[in-house]
């Protein structure tokens, strides 16, 4: 057992700072202790003759037997550290699966209106990892398109008429490697496809993800495509021209809620990122065919939000699922919207048997002017706020009826695939 040890008379008058077990050799001179100042611990008889004149204005000093417990416990550390890897011998490692990391800015964090040119040149350098090609061969013969990294583990958003009917697809990344990729889904109402590319590393740089919920017209946005052979992307610089169109373009699907720029769109860039001025993407070129104006200075985009939608689901499902509210409509005319005080609204032409719509009371001649607080202007931005939830869900409609406004409670269901 450990005790102090008693002062021997010839001793100097500084205790001992260890104590010692009593036994043979106990009675042999003890050495003399270093000066206070040279030890790291002092005892309080001490303080007045050295340092400081009030014990609390001395610095603070570790106590003798700080030394001790911290070896004792990185002691115990290392032993239990050791014993839990020998139990480990002979079994398989484990191993533990690391999410992908997708970097999305929330809605309204979009970038400014408009950037100076050096900005630009950051943006360009900032994307030139996540901007890629899309080499796919099929029945149709080869072509080519832009696809962007949008999660860490190789997941890239394109278009769907770019990767449709593949049969093998080639993702070339920024430094000019070509790695092999695979298809996991695509949807031809939004022209939006997923490819997974298999890189070397189990992480790749991927892009930011903004918002087009937040979009006005006149507001900066720029057109990445993919460099032809490394390097940086190619970009465009322009201004968003309209929001929420219908686009239409030969032996394709109808497009709701594209968003329209200034910025024409090539064959080669398809599918790349538009961004804005922070260098978030807000949308996904598209080139379509036979739908450019004759001053063919235009170009579209699927909104980032719908087409995130559409790959999440892809990922996860293999499927699309939209949700379905059983109506026909029309966009509200100027006259009418005036005579009811309106900005704009989606006015219901029919209504489904046995639909949502129906078990929620809606009716012919109703006009929806909000899906939860948001303003409808249109049957399109009705389409688009309704694209934005998934069947089974829950949405308040604002309506406007013969019999003055009310609001109603309808939960979704699933709209039918096309056969």
């Amino acid at each position: 057992m450990l005790r102090p040890r008693p002062r021997r008379s010839g001793s100097r008058r500084y205790p001992s700072p260890v104590a010692r077990d009593e036994g043979p050799g106990d009675d042999e001179p003890v050495p003399p202790l270093l000066p206070p100042d040279d030890r790291i611990w002092r005892h309080p008889s001490e303080v007045g003759g050295h340092g400081p004149s009030r014990v609390e204005d001395e610095p603070p000093r570790r106590p003798a037997w700080f030394p001790g417990v911290a070896l004792w416990a990185l002691g115990g550390l290392l032993v239990g550290a050791g014993l839990a890897a020998l139990s480990g011998i002979g079994r398989p490692a484990r191993q533990v699966p690391v999410p992908a990391v997708e970097l999305v800015v929330a809605p309204g964090s979009v970038g400014p209106m408009t950037a100076p040119p050096e900005a630009l040149v950051g943006i360009a350098d900032h994307l030139r990892p996540v901007v890629v090609k899309v080499r796919a061969d099929g029945a149709r013969g080869p072509g080519e398109g832009t696809g962007v990294v949008f999660r860490s583990d190789g997941h890239v958003l394109t278009n769907h008429h770019v990767v449709d009917g593949a049969r093998t697809v080639v993702v070339v990344m920024a430094d000019g490697s070509q790695l092999g990729a695979s298809v996991v889904g695509g949807d031809a109402e939004t022209d939006v496809a997923v490819v997974k590319v298999r890189p070397p590393s189990p992480d790749v740089a991927s892009a930011v993800i903004g918002s087009a919920a937040t979009l006005r017209v006149g507001q900066m946005a720029l057109a990445l495509g993919a460099p032809a052979e490394g390097g940086r992307p190619t970009m465009a610089v322009g201004v968003v021209r309209a929001l929420g169109l219908m686009v239409e373009a030969a032996g394709r699907p109808a497009l709701p809620d594209m968003i329209q720029t200034d910025l024409p769109v090539t064959t080669a860039a398809s599918g790349g990122p538009l961004v804005d001025a922070a260098g978030a993407v807000i949308g996904i070129t598209t080139d379509l065919a036979g739908s450019t104006p004759r001053d063919g200075r235009v170009g579209y985009a699927t909104p980032i939000d719908a087409a995130r939608d559409v790959a999440v689901q892809l990922i996860e499902t293999g499927r699309v699922a939209r949700a379905w509210l059983g109506i026909e409509g029309e966009d509200l005319d100027g006259p009418s919207a005036s005579a009811l005080g309106l900005s704009g609204g989606a006015r219901v032409k029919t209504v489904t048997a046995e639909s949502p719509a129906s078990r929620s009371g809606l009716e012919a001649g109703d006009v929806v002017t909000s899906v939860d607080g948001l303003p409808v202007r249109s049957l399109s931005g009705l389409k688009a706020l309704l694209r934005a939830h998934r069947p089974g869900g829950t949405v308040s409609l604002s309506i406007v009826g013969p019999e003055g406004p009310r609001s109603v409670r309808v939960r979704l269901g699933e709209r039918a695939r096309p056969r």
